[in-house]
C-alpha cells in the first residue's frame, strides 16, 4: 500500500470488526464482518460469507499458520484456553499436510 507524504495510507485496506466475532447466519453460512478503509478513512462494513466447508478450510489453514507461534492470553471475556488443541499441523483428506507455500 502506498503511503502519501502526510504518512495516512493510499489505497483499500480491508481489517476485521474487532467487536463483531464471526456467527453462523440462518442460511447455516458463517459470517466475517470486515471494515472498509479508502485512502486512510472508513467508508464501509462489509461480511465475508462462508459455507461451512470455506469456514473449515480457512480454520485449518489458520491453525497450521498459527503452529508455533505464542497463544495469546486469554481474556475475562474470552473464555478460551491459553493454548487451542488444534494448533498444529492440519492433515486434509487425500492432500497431505497442509503447508502456507501451496499446494
Amino acid at each position: 500500500m502506498a503511503t502519501a507524504t502526510s504518512g495516512v495510507p493510499r489505497g483499500l485496506c480491508v481489517r476485521r470488526v474487532p467487536s463483531k466475532p464471526v456467527r453462523r447466519q440462518a442460511d447455516g453460512r458463517y459470517a466475517l464482518h470486515l471494515w472498509l478503509q479508502r485512502d486512510g478513512k472508513f467508508d464501509c462494513d462489509l461480511a465475508l460469507h462462508l459455507s461451512p466447508a470455506e469456514a473449515e478450510a480457512l480454520h485449518a489453514q489458520l491453525c497450521f499458520a498459527l503452529d508455533g507461534e505464542p497463544p495469546i492470553p486469554p481474556t475475562p471475556d474470552s473464555g478460551t484456553s491459553p493454548a487451542p488443541a488444534c494448533r498444529k499441523p492440519v492433515q486434509e483428506p487425500n492432500q497431505g499436510l497442509m503447508d502456507s507455500r501451496g499446494p
